[in-house]
């Protein structure tokens, strides 16, 4: 099972949005799609995510 995965709930961890939380939409090799309240929608790579223990259902 993938940590970094469709629906789970992240930490920016690097960028301007370092420290919000924000849900991966979908997953593309080293690269996951994010967005999430005051984050735009764009794809980011996976180093810079904080996995929590919270999933939603995208």
């Amino acid at each position: 099972m993938a940590v970094i995965e469709a629906g789970r709930v992240c930490i920016k961890r690097k960028g301007r949005e370092a420290g919000k939380k924000i849900v991966v939409t979908s997953v593309k090799g080293n690269y996951a799609f994010i967005e999430g309240k005051g984050v735009k929608k764009r794809r980011c790579n996976i180093i810079h995510l904080y996995p929590t223990k919270e999933k939603k259902k995208v």
